[in-house]
């Protein structure tokens, strides 16, 4: 490629990496969304695929934020972007170096958070740049502190939610009729939580700027109507001998669908940006030639990440949905609805509090708190020290190949 600048084959590179990064995102953190109800089979895996696919790119062209920070959730000094050919192979370094350690994770059939994969590639590109000096460390601790806090936060919530609906329901002469008594409370718990979630959430409840008390009442109004209007269509749709063999679970399979459907929606909306934010940096620098704090991200770019999660999902969902829906502990749709539940919550409260939470460690501790409300022996523990060895390698895997391809690169150009 003679004759070409060296800054227009990084912004190619940088498309072909920043698809495979959105790639490896669909591959990966789809468990998040739709592992509980496909081991609960709510749904087949080729039904998982298919929704999550389709609200992905729902959620990332039309929700996902179209401005990014410069550096991933501030984790590094901006000092380190004054030259423009330094922040493009930076941000190129941490996509690609990112990327290959969610596709070893994939590989691996094992969980893994795709920020905190960006968050440690870009301790890589600082540390390399900068020294030591330019990271910022509370900024870093937190989200180690994050490892911690999301899944145990998630376990309580998921352990006490279904002891609860075995309390209310499951122990109940007449389950079907316990749930569908209790089936508004339920469902509306659920929307009041997906309905918050969406106006503090995603970037595009952030721009309605609601105050606390408004968006609590607006998400209360919608949960109570949404909850009686879901009792009233479970039990028109369900006939009697439907009613009498499947239970409970009948009403909770078509709950849970509705909550694993929002979690994909604001999966595509949040998680674009691991993909998303380095691209437009790269673009950006291209066509500007300098950065500030943030940087508008233009649409094609969005739904290209889109785009991207969802090929990961059809191409490589299936090994971590598998491993999150069934390897961890067996899962039926009243615990598969605790597991949504928990993750969902735990995402709420923690981005409420400013706590950098991960879907992916949220909803692995709603799986683990739903196994111990039937005991220890309903967990597969070999699995879980697994996937924890896989959160804590993260950051320095991905920092240290950050900090290698970060270096070839410099030597290359």
């Amino acid at each position: 490629m003679e004759g070409v600048p060296t800054e227009v084959i990084v912004l190619i590179v940088g498309f072909l990496v920043g698809f495979y990064m959105a790639w490896n995102i669909g591959a990966n953190d789809v468990a998040n969304s739709m592992a509980s109800a496909v081991g609960a089979k709510a749904i087949t895996l080729r039904q998982a695929i298919l929704i999550a696919g389709i609200l992905n790119i729902v959620g990332a062209a039309f929700i996902g934020s179209h401005v990014t920070d410069t550096i991933r959730k501030g984790i590094v000094s901006t000092d380190v972007l004054s030259d423009p050919h330094i922040a493009l192979l930076g941000a190129l370094s941490a996509l690609l170096s990112a990327s290959l350690w969610v596709s070893f994770a994939t590989w691996r059939s094992l969980p893994v958070s795709t920020t905190h994969s960006i968050v440690g590639s870009m301790v890589g590109f600082g540390v390399a740049m900068g020294g030591f000096s330019v990271i910022h460390w509370g900024v870093l601790g937190a989200v180690v502190l994050s490892w911690v806090i999301s899944p145990v936060f998630s376990l309580v919530i998921g352990f006490l939610m279904f002891k609860l609906i075995i309390w209310i329901v499951l122990s109940s002469s007449d389950p079907f009729g316990a749930a569908l008594k209790k089936s508004p409370w339920f469902i509306g718990t659920a929307v009041f939580i997906i309905a918050m979630s969406f106006l503090f959430k995603t970037p595009l409840g952030k721009s309605l700027s609601l105050s606390t008390p408004v968006a609590g009442l607006i998400s209360l109004m919608i949960a109570s109507m949404i909850g009686y209007l879901g009792k009233w269509a479970i039990n028109y749709k369900l006939d009697a001998e439907k009613k009498l063999r499947l239970g409970a679970e009948a009403i909770f399979r078509r709950i849970q669908i509705g909550t694993s459907c929002y979690v994909a929606l604001a999966q595509g909306a949040n998680d674009v940006a691991n993909a998303i934010g380095p691209l437009a940096v790269i673009y950006f620098l291209v066509k500007e030639g300098t950065l500030g704090a943030t940087v508008p991200v233009p649409f094609f770019l969005l739904f290209l990440g889109g785009v991207g999660i969802a090929v990961g999902i059809a191409m490589g969902g299936r090994r971590v949905i598998q491993t999150v829906g069934s390897r961890i502990t067996t899962l039926s749709n009243t615990r598969g609805f605790s597991v949504d539940f928990s993750a969902a919550t735990t995402v709420l409260v923690a981005s409420k509090l400013g706590l950098p939470v991960s879907t992916t460690h949220s909803a692995v501790g709603g799986v683990m708190g739903v196994g111990l409300a039937r005991g220890f022996e309903a967990v597969n523990f070999g699995i879980i020290f697994q996937i924890m060895l896989y959160w804590v390698l993260t950051v320095p895997v991905a920092a240290l190949t950050c900090i290698g391809i970060f270096k070839f690169l410099l030597w290359v150009t």
